[in-house]
């Protein structure tokens, strides 16, 4: 079960915005990572807590942050409810989209994952929903992903597979790129992996 930390920051300036303390996990229902978010001053900025089936689907969603949650999951593509801070109304929303994404790398591996890519593959499009900071407001965005490099490297751990992906915003023509291994985030941008107590899960 990876454990670790996470530093988030602004991919153009490199403000500092949050560290991300997290740990994940393959399980019989597929994976599932949880998280807690605290800002650079040490402060409670909120949490993560996804699960994917075996096809990579979100089948829970939960988010927090700055006293606003959201609930989600696949269903009729993907629904979900978000509460605002005061918890006097809920506003639902369903988008015709294949699952979600955000700032916390979770999104990145349940991407690579729900994808399953090979190198030789074509790019892939994939439409997802996107909850932005800080009030996790829904944006409906469009992104190519492609996997366009595999590499093995030995570790007193065994033999560590890390792919390379390369990302584009379909609306802009932005391109970036993120590096994973097994069920971690290695390399993207606004991200820094800074500790990892034990190896990445290899998803069978």
């Amino acid at each position: 079960m990876p454990r670790g930390r996470y530093s988030l920051h602004d991919p153009h300036d490199h403000t500092p915005l949050a560290e991300e303390h997290f740990q994940c996990a393959p399980g019989p229902s597929g994976w599932r990572y949880v998280s807690r978010l605290t800002t650079p001053s040490g402060d409670l900025r909120g949490s993560v807590d996804l699960t994917l089936d075996d096809l990579g689907r979100p089948i829970r969603l939960e988010l927090h942050a700055a006293h606003w949650q959201v609930r989600g999951a696949a269903l009729d593509g993907v629904t979900w409810v978000r509460t605002d801070p005061a918890g006097a109304q809920a506003t639902e929303g369903n988008v015709r989209a294949h699952a979600f994404t955000g700032t916390s790398p979770a999104f990145l591996v349940a991407t690579a994952r729900l994808l399953r890519l090979t190198p030789s593959a074509a790019a892939t499009r994939v439409r997802l929903v996107a909850f932005t900071d800080p009030v996790l407001a829904p944006r409906t965005v469009d992104q190519s992903w492609a996997l366009v490099d595999r590499e093995t490297h030995p570790t007193d751990n065994g033999p560590l597979t890390v792919d390379a992906y390369q990302v584009t915003a379909l609306d802009t023509g932005e391109q970036h790129s993120v590096h994973i291994a097994g069920d971690v985030v290695l390399a993207a941008p606004g991200i820094e992996l800074e500790d990892l107590e034990s190896p990445p899960s290899a998803f069978p």
